[in-house]
């Protein structure tokens, strides 16, 4: 039986995905309970992964899915809480090209309009968690060294040379 708890908050539903793997076998009740929740009526949906450590492909093509089930009934989807593995896998695959992709459950309906926009020391004391930006809501540029210095890019070190081991 999949796991997962939903609530309301303005007009806002936060679905909190309590598994661990979201992988092919319980993918078809994942989708099922959402489905369920956007016939319900909800339109601004949220996706907590927070609990969420290890996602497949078969994974990210069903959170594509959400997103167009909601988006054809004029609605968005947020993904939020992503641990590290997680955003990797998404990022490596463009998700968040389609679905908004957010660091904690608060920026999320903050994009909603369910909260305020809320920087430094105010998000720090409503949500307990500095800001932080998401490589997946970093903006391309130039990238830059440690000390913050612009490098050509395709470089992974200091000295300009993109990471072949020594010796090779």
């Amino acid at each position: 039986m999949f796991k997962l708890s939903s609530e309301q908050s303005g007009d806002v539903r936060i679905v909190r995905v309590k598994e661990t793997k979201l992988t092919y076998p319980v993918l078809s009740s994942f989708f099922a309970a959402v489905r369920r929740i956007v016939d319900g009526g909800a339109r601004k949906l949220v996706l907590d992964l927070a609990d969420v450590a290890y996602i497949d492909s078969v994974a990210i093509g069903c959170l594509i899915d959400i997103h167009r089930l909601v988006e054809n009934r004029n609605g968005a989807v947020k993904l939020s809480g992503l641990q590290p593995r997680v955003e990797t896998m998404l990022f490596m695959t463009g998700v968040q090209k389609v679905v908004d992709v957010r660091r904690n459950e608060a920026e999320a309906l903050a994009a909603f309009g369910g909260l305020p926009e809320l920087i430094g020391d105010a998000l720090i004391a409503v949500t307990g968690a500095a800001p932080a930006r998401s490589v997946i809501s970093a903006k391309p540029g130039k990238p830059r060294d440690r000390e913050g210095e612009r490098r050509p890019r395709g470089t992974s070190n200091p000295d300009g040379y993109a990471g072949r081991p020594p010796g090779l």
